[in-house]
């Protein structure tokens, strides 16, 4: 322990490299809300709408292959597969032309809700936060560098619970592709090296259960696996 700290120096949140033992740092985690049309409409939201962005917290991240312990307060949780965008670079005011130059890798990830809690939340016009922000909700895979695949813009994005597909899209679904996200959201916020952004989910969310497995995939990047265990004691 460092003696320029008064308590124990939290570890720093990870993700994984496909095919490295090196480690990407993360920073902060943005999140998308309701980037493809056809979750729009499931969900009853307007599809004209901008783009919005809420945040989960670093440590909400889990490796693939972990299980993910359900959490308090909630009967419905539910699963939202994602493209996971990883920063090398930030800034404010982005152009969306200059946005994949910010871009170290992509990889799957997993938008973990809880429905009911978001939905009461949202009823009463509070923060997202208690059906969002929770622990372990934010799973992630490896990510791939963008040196090797480029910079994806359609694909099959997918996920499976229990070996049955549930979600099935494709990137060019998204209403906001990924260099206009990055340069929505800098105009709120700056950006920096080691933020990640969960750029949406396709229809077909749903819930998932104790003794669930999921698993996730974009086509060109790692696959994605947790399950869901009973919660913490």
């Amino acid at each position: 322990m460092s003696d320029s700290y008064v308590i124990p120096q939290p570890p720093q949140a990870v993700l994984a490299v496909k095919g490295s033992d090196k480690k990407f740092p993360v920073r902060r985690i943005w999140c998308v809300g309701r980037n493809y049309i056809e979750h729009i409409r499931e969900m009853g939201q307007d599809e004209r709408a901008p783009p919005f962005f809420f945040a989960k917290p670093a440590d909400a991240i889990v490796p693939d292959g972990s299980v993910v312990p359900y959490p308090p307060l909630t009967k419905d949780m539910h699963h939202e597969v994602e493209l996971v965008v990883a920063l090398k670079s930030g800034g404010i005011n982005i152009s969306p032309d200059k946005a994949n130059d910010c871009i170290w890798g992509y990889g799957v990830g997993i938008d973990l809700t809880r429905r009911d809690l978001q939905i009461a939340s949202r009823d009463v016009k509070r923060p997202w936060e208690i059906g969002k922000a929770f622990d372990a909700s934010a799973p992630c895979g490896p990510l791939t560098p963008a040196s090797e695949i480029g910079h994806p813009a359609k694909g099959r994005i997918s996920l499976k619970v229990n070996g049955v597909v549930k979600q099935d899209g494709d990137l060019d679904q998204m209403i906001w592709n990924v260099p206009e996200t990055i340069w929505k959201l800098s105009e709120m916020v700056e950006l920096a090296a080691g933020d990640i952004i969960m750029t949406g989910t396709p229809a077909g969310v749903g819930q998932v259960n104790i003794g669930d497995k999921i698993e996730c995939a974009v086509d060109g990047l790692s696959s994605l696996s947790v399950t869901i265990g009973k919660p913490k004691a």
